[in-house]
């Protein structure tokens, strides 16, 4: 099954970062963050990428080429112009980078990656979050509803410390919890290759009409993820999944490094 995975964004809010790389590339630990998402996604059993570029897509093409050389042992003969790699830790990735304009809405870019979709049924996710979805439960979840469509909703992390009161006594403080009410689009999608006839053009944005439209012909169902989950829209966001990394109990780490 192939993994689609939008990475063309300009990241305005991380403007700071975003001048001088596009998003998914901006590091957590020493990966970027697209290959955290990826190696969550590989522990499930996708291998399979398609990955939609556009600002900047030439960082992305760049660090998959030398990430297929520098993270493995290489035999170089010289006079042959001969390079073996092996050993090191690279993951068995088959991966399509796809140009699909610098202004395409999100939308647009998902229809352009038609060609590379084989006409079955897909994942789809930004190239900005991550979470400790169980992807397979997602999958299993999906396939039981026959709906074309299914969206991973979240909790948003709450954005400051939780007081709960009774009178003007503080009887509950909680720092950062994850929201207690509502559920937001935290992407990590499962789609049906029809759900590429309800995307107009380049212009369309995935969030809009065509999300609207699945839900008003009830063909769009959510799958509730009440575990982690985080985007990396600020630097706070940066930050925080750093000093998570750091702490070495990443929640969105699934896989094992050996």
């Amino acid at each position: 099954m192939k993994v689609a995975v939008l990475a063309g964004g300009v990241g305005s809010r991380l403007a700071e970062e975003t001048e001088v790389r596009p998003k998914p590339m901006i590091a957590i630990g020493d990966k970027p963050i697209l290959w955290h998402i990826m190696m969550h996604y590989y522990h499930y059993g996708f291998n399979e990428f398609v990955i939609a570029l556009g600002y900047r897509g030439q960082d992305i093409k760049r660090y998959v080429l030398d990430c297929a050389s520098m993270d493995c042992n290489l035999t170089i003969s010289m006079l042959a112009g001969q390079v073996r790699k092996h050993g090191g830790g690279i993951p068995d990735w088959h991966i399509d980078l796809v140009d699909t304009g610098f202004d395409t809405m999100t939308g647009g870019r998902i229809k352009r990656l038609k060609p590379f979709l084989n006409n079955s049924t897909f994942m789809l996710t930004w190239g900005d979050g991550v979470s400790n979805v169980n992807l397979r439960e997602l999958l299993a979840f999906h396939r039981s509803h026959g709906r074309l469509a299914t969206v991973t909703a979240v909790r948003p992390p709450a954005r400051f410390g939780h007081l709960a009161f009774d009178g003007d006594k503080v009887v509950e403080f909680s720092e950062k919890p994850q929201a207690s009410e509502g559920w937001i689009n935290g992407a990590f999608f499962v789609l049906e290759p029809r759900v590429l006839d309800y995307i107009e053009g380049d212009h369309t944005q995935w969030e809009r009409e065509p999300m609207e439209m699945l839900a008003r012909e009830g063909q769009l169902m959510a799958y509730r993820h009440q575990g982690f989950w985080q985007c990396m829209d600020t630097l706070r966001d940066k930050r925080l999944l750093q000093e998570l990394w750091n702490s070495g109990k990443a929640p969105w780490k699934t896989w094992s490094d050996s």
